[in-house]
């Protein structure tokens, strides 16, 4: 389907970035002909505002601070059959943008990741640690999720509207990323990753990010996902370590009990007695949960599926259906 004639929206989320924002806009228009570009101004106390306004943007505001607040309260406004979200930093190489909409209009997709490659001959675009913690993240969530995921922290990302609006964004800041990844694994929605530039913030801007604050924010997350997405395997966890401790404790004491027919640390006996009921009320919580966690996946997948693949459009009475 010919792009131009699909509703293309761009999602930049910006505090403080009067020094790239207008670059970045300037660039989607230039890259996507008629594309709208919406900049959201979260809290700045520059001028990022007038210099989206003037490079040709609709600038609306989130005053709730946090990049996951800007893209919940985006996803929820914006109408369109295309969702692109890019940081307004100006790291990201917006004409990358027409290559990710062909690739999500080709499969059809739902979830094009741009997967940052650094720029030839530049330097390192990424802050110390960064590039590390990325790669540690993503294999995390690969063992937790059973799927590889290149690169789970990337701002730049183009989305149908069927995973936008089955989307519900309950991060409040940059755990969104992970959050977004998440979302699309469980799913299981058609999805794929493209190379995009990559290269260091223009002079006179500064990251937002905070290395290790942010960091253990993400892993918090993925600890948190994983106890909602795995409960059987995060339960049953708990459980057997619980039997095992239990066991180590209770063993002693039973066999001096046949000995000398006495028990002289009844404490220890009654720990370990309630380390064995704990464990198996940790395994009967993770088996609940997921009865529960296949219900919502259920729930999810139907509302994902009350929208059309992007570029189709659903007929009359397959609208009434699904209503």
């Amino acid at each position: 389907m010919d792009p131009t004639e699909l509703r293309i929206a761009a999602v930049v989320p910006c505090h403080n970035e009067e020094a790239a924002v207008a670059k970045v806009v300037s660039d989607l228009k230039a890259a996507v002909p008629g594309i709208v570009v919406y900049v959201y101004d979260n809290r700045s106390t520059d001028a990022t505002a007038e210099q989206a306004r003037a490079a040709g943007a609709i600038v609306r505001f989130e005053h709730v601070k946090g990049k996951g607040n800007v893209v919940r309260r985006a996803f929820a406004d914006i109408e369109a059959d295309v969702y692109l979200m890019i940081d307004g930093d100006d790291t990201y190489d917006a004409f990358a943008a027409p290559k990710m909409i062909e690739t999500l209009l080709s499969g059809p997709y739902d979830h094009v990741l741009g997967v940052r490659k650094q720029d030839e001959g530049a330097d390192s675009a990424y802050r110390a640690g960064h590039e590390t913690g990325n790669k540690v993240l993503n294999g995390v969530v690969g063992k937790v999720f059973g799927e590889n995921v290149e690169d789970m922290l990337s701002g730049y990302r183009v989305f149908s509207r069927r995973f936008v609006k089955s989307f519900p964004a309950v991060s409040r800041e940059f755990e969104i990323e992970t959050e977004l990844t998440v979302h699309s694994l469980h799913l299981r929605v058609p999805q794929t990753a493209v190379n995009v530039g990559f290269r260091d913030r223009p002079e006179g801007s500064e990251s937002k990010l905070r290395t290790y604050h942010d960091g253990f924010k993400i892993l918090r997350l993925i600890a948190g996902l994983a106890r909602h997405e795995r409960p059987v395997a995060f339960y049953g966890l708990v459980g057997t370590l619980s039997w095992l401790v239990s066991l180590v404790l209770i063993t002693p004491i039973v066999f001096e009990f046949y000995e000398t027919h006495t028990v002289p640390r009844f404490p220890t006996l009654f720990l370990g007695f309630t380390l064995l009921l704990f464990g198996s009320l940790a395994w009967t919580a993770g088996l609940i949960l997921d009865g529960i966690r296949r219900s919502r996946h259920e729930a999810a997948r139907l509302m994902y599926l009350r929208y059309s693949a992007v570029g189709e459009r659903v007929s009359d009475w397959a609208r009434q259906d699904v209503r």
